[in-house]
């Protein structure tokens, strides 16, 4: 297998050179800003992924958890998830994106490109917009998982023959600005710089908009800053510092396509619930046919709140604080309480349905069962009136 892939233009999956930024091979010594971008593009898969099957079939390594300062062992992934290498990609203009994919235990894959940037604070800009807007990598991304899971099919429990459910997500991370500035003199620097890139506007936005933009930002030590927005954030830190970011913002993107997924299967579940009922499901004799309606609702009930607790204990802070909080602010913005709050909804209400369904079923048993008994008293009232023993 070679080490590179070129990317030419009849290959499925390309991405075009004019939707890309120039990027810079070298770095001169007077451009004030010096980094990477990275582009996060996950899918949620399958219902699970036994890791210890998949890491003997691509010969892959676990993924280290990475802290913004040394912590206890016990502070990391419970499964932690498979990560491998991909190959570099070479894109039409020459220019490489260094790439690697994850495989977490409860069915999310996770594919990262990251290309080296260079420049000032417009360029940085301009290239938010293009890629945060306009430019998309999907289906680069859906090929390469596509081609991986052939060969880990084994590995996948209960994949999704359907249409994969899809979050992406972009990093802008700055190793270097000229100056050195601190977190609080790069705010006050270049703040409206840092929310336009957040939210990937070309026009410098309103006093409002960036106080709530710069609101979601985090620091450890004073030369470290992480500012959080919905699709995208913006990083300023050494590369070792970064990775806890990184890899948080990577796990909870992955927690919300997990509720994502959740919320559209209660969604349906629901549904055919409710069509059942309408088409006659509380009649008399048909409330029987409710026994099994219930069983499978039930089952449903078990399978959504086992992923559930997975998906949500999956990583442990118990004693990194730091990170603890950065989780907290990632997955408020992205959105995961949100969908967490409407699948705990969905679940209580399906949990009253099948209660009510339950309580409906035993109410036709009860009452076939005490039908057969006057049944039975009657002919016995019937035999004795006419002397005949029965």
């Amino acid at each position: 297998m070679d080490l590179e892939t070129t990317i030419t233009a009849p290959t499925v999956g390309k991405v075009p050179t004019e939707a890309l930024p120039t990027l810079v091979a070298a770095e001169p010594p007077d451009i004030p800003l010096c980094g990477s971008v990275l582009v996060m593009i996950q899918f949620d898969v399958c219902e699970e992924i036994r890791l210890d099957q998949l890491r003997q079939i691509l010969g892959a390594r676990t993924a280290d958890t990475s802290f913004k300062h040394v912590a206890p062992g016990y502070v990391r992934f419970q499964r932690p998830p498979v990560e491998e290498v991909l190959e570099p990609l070479i894109l039409e203009s020459g220019e490489r994106l260094q790439g690697d994919i994850k495989y977490f235990d409860y069915g999310v894959v996770s594919v990262v490109f990251e290309l080296p940037f260079s420049g000032d604070w417009d360029k940085l800009v301009q290239l938010s917009s293009r890629w945060v807007w306009d430019t998309n990598f999907e289906s680069l991304a859906t090929r390469i998982v596509k081609q991986k899971l052939e060969r880990a099919a084994p590995a996948l429990v209960k994949p999704y023959t359907a249409e994969w459910l899809q979050e992406d997500y972009f990093i802008f991370h700055l190793r270097e600005i000229a100056g050195s500035p601190s977190a609080t003199e790069l705010l006050a620097s270049h703040g409206g710089f840092v929310s336009q890139v957040v939210r990937g506007e070309t026009q410098p936005l309103s006093d409002g908009e960036r106080q709530e933009i710069l609101q979601s930002r985090i620091s450890y030590y004073p030369h470290d800053l992480a500012v959080i927005g919905w699709n995208a954030a913006f990083i300023y830190d050494s590369p070792s510092g970064a990775e806890t970011a990184i890899q948080l913002l990577q796990y909870a993107n992955s927690q919300l396509l997990e509720f994502r997924h959740y919320d559209e299967l209660l969604t349906k579940q629901l549904e055919d619930v409710y069509d059942f009922l309408e088409r006659g499901g509380r009649g008399l004799w048909s409330r029987w046919r409710t026994a099994r309606a219930a069983s499978k609702l039930h089952t449903v009930l078990l399978d959504v709140s086992e992923l559930t607790e997975r998906a949500d204990n999956a990583i442990k802070f118990l004693s990194d604080m730091f990170s603890a909080r950065l989780y907290k602010l990632a997955a408020s913005k992205v959105g995961v309480p949100d969908y967490k709050d409407l699948v705990q909804q969905k679940l209580q209400t399906a949990e009253e349905l099948y209660r009510f369904m339950v309580d409906e079923f035993n109410q036709s048993r009860a009452f076939v069962l005490e039908l057969m008994v006057v049944i039975i008293l009657i002919i016995e009232l019937v035999y004795f009136f006419r002397g005949k023993p029965i």
